[in-house]
């Protein structure tokens, strides 16, 4: 059963982390400003991510314990390295697609623009487009071979 930390934690991480965002979303903040909450939109991120960490090592300690160990829960069977993988797997995934998105917003337009002026460009634009989305197929290779050896 959940205590009530376990379940307020992870909601005021979701609160603190949308909150630098709100006027970004809305449209009324400045470049400098964008960069600026972006900044510490992240920060704020991990540092609660490192906080919910912390305390869930000070308030179930028996899950940090060996694999072998009576004291461990029955609910959780994995152990904290396979949490870690799967950590680590989601983020390979995430962080290449992300890039993959920033190398296609910045390629495309180019290659549209290239394409629109002479239309024997289409071949040669269309290759960095590609390679733009194969970053993010090669962190879904990367997170299938982090799952795999789990």
């Amino acid at each position: 059963m959940l205590n009530a930390i376990e379940i307020v934690l992870p909601l005021l991480m979701l609160v603190l982390i949308s909150i630098p965002l709100i006027k970004v979303f809305k449209g009324n903040a400045t470049l400098r400003e964008a960069k600026s909450r972006l900044l510490v939109h992240i920060s704020g991120f991990f540092g609660i991510m490192l906080l919910v960490f912390v305390m869930q090592m000070i308030i179930r300690p028996d899950v940090m314990a060996a694999e072998g160990d009576e004291t461990t829960l029955d609910l959780m069977t994995g152990t904290l390295a396979q949490g870690l993988g799967f950590i680590s797997a989601a983020l390979a995934t995430g962080m290449s697609a992300l890039g993959a998105g920033i190398a296609v917003a910045a390629a495309a337009p180019a290659a549209i623009g290239a394409f629109s002026e002479n239309e024997k460009n289409f071949g040669k634009s269309l290759i960095f487009v590609a390679l733009g989305e194969g970053v993010a197929i090669y962190g879904l290779l990367i997170s299938i071979l982090i799952i795999n050896k789990l």
